[in-house]
């Protein structure tokens, strides 16, 4: 059985005790060992389950520009971009998601999938990958993310796509970064102290999917229980401070200290069995409103069976999933303008690049099956 990849990483810390008093002590004098470790245990956690996407995709045909350096350079970070094939459509509002992994581990092909899917039903998606910790700190991560906006906006007429209709989304620690850079595009001041010249006006940013985040770093130190000790040890990899609470990179870190009536409409959902839901999502859902922000929700009843868990909204075997994937999906016809594409006859899915073969045998499986 596999287990989230939150409820992974808190069972390191019972680990670390078994592991003898000298390494529980390393644990206490540096981050690394404790961030790396929950990476191994990351490795794999998060990834989507395509066996189990594929008999749920509608079918459609979508070509993927694959590793796109966006940092121009070799060996950084790259991105993702998916495209359903339809011309007649362009140019494409532009979905641009952030995986999770609470900053310290996870991939764009992670969540691949998901954003073939997504793309599907006729929005370009990108799939960005970003620097992590312990190898890089905070703001790194939000500077390339910028980065890699201004990168695809900067492309929009080589690929077709809307640089004025653009959505932000991510799960997990990936949420939270969304969030960031929403506010660096909405508020000048977050802006200026991030240090960020936003890649995007506030016009052109029409809403953010928030699923699974991570956004009260306030909640965050006080949490009790192996999720919570998995947590404040990556913020200290993070960070780079193991006081990682009293830093300035915490604070603004923060997301509800900083949002107002300026942020994007939002769709926001987590799960009944998620640790992070009451403490995370669901205040944050509450203060957006609060301030008059459209905000969109989907959760679930505390007693609601069977429990989901962190990031069930990839697990589309499950109806709870395809009900928020049709949500979502709704949410971003609602804040583009731009209606989602039906279905439409079985063809082959293409994938430009390393993944070309897997995809291709796949999708032959599937259509045989």
């Amino acid at each position: 059985m596999k287990l989230s990849s939150l409820t992974s990483a808190g069972f390191l810390a019972g680990a670390a005790a078994v592991a003898g008093i000298s390494a529980a002590a390393a644990l206490q004098r540096d981050p690394r060992p404790a961030a790396l470790l929950i990476r191994g245990v990351f490795a794999g956690a998060g990834r989507v389950p395509v066996k189990k996407v594929l008999p749920h995709i509608p079918r459609f045909t979508v070509t993927g520009h694959r590793n796109l350096q966006y940092l121009a350079s070799e060996g950084k970070p790259s991105l993702d971009l998916f495209l359903p094939d339809v011309p007649a459509r362009k140019p494409l509002p532009v979905v641009m998601w952030i995986h999770g992994g609470a900053w310290i581990s996870g991939s764009k092909d992670d969540v691949a999938p998901y954003l073939k899917l997504l793309a599907g039903y006729g929005y370009a998606v990108l799939g960005v990958g970003y620097s992590i910790s312990p190898e890089a700190v905070y703001p790194t991560a939000v500077k390339e993310l910028n980065a890699a906006l201004g990168f695809i906006r900067e492309r929009a007429d080589r690929y077709g796509l809307d640089p004025d209709r653009i959505v932000l989304a991510g799960d997990s620690a990936g949420a939270q970064l969304a969030a960031q850079l929403a506010l660096v595009i909405t508020n000048p001041e977050y802006a200026r102290d991030t240090g960020v010249i936003p890649a995007a006006g506030p016009g052109q940013l029409r809403g953010i999917v928030l699923n699974c985040g991570v956004f009260d770093l306030d909640s965050v130190a006080r949490m009790a229980g192996p999720v919570g000790w998995g947590l404040r040890k990556a913020l200290w990899a993070y960070t780079g401070s193991r006081n990682w609470a009293a830093t300035p990179a915490a604070d603004h870190m923060c997301i509800p200290k900083h949002v107002d009536h300026r942020f994007p409409p939002t769709y926001i959902s987590s799960g009944n069995g998620d640790n992070l839901t009451l403490e995370q999502s669901i205040p944050l859902a509450d203060r957006l409103e609060d301030l008059g922000v459209p905000v969109r929700r989907r959760f679930w009843p505390k007693d609601y069976q069977p429990k989901l868990g962190h990031e069930y909204q990839f697990q589309l075997h499950r109806p709870e999933a395809m009900e928020s994937l049709h949500s979502t999906v709704a949410f971003l016809a609602d804040v583009t303008g731009v209606s989602a594409l039906p279905g439409r006859a079985p063809e082959k899915v293409i994938s430009l690049g390393r993944d070309l073969h897997k995809d291709l045998a796949s999708t032959k499986r599937r259509l045989a099956a």
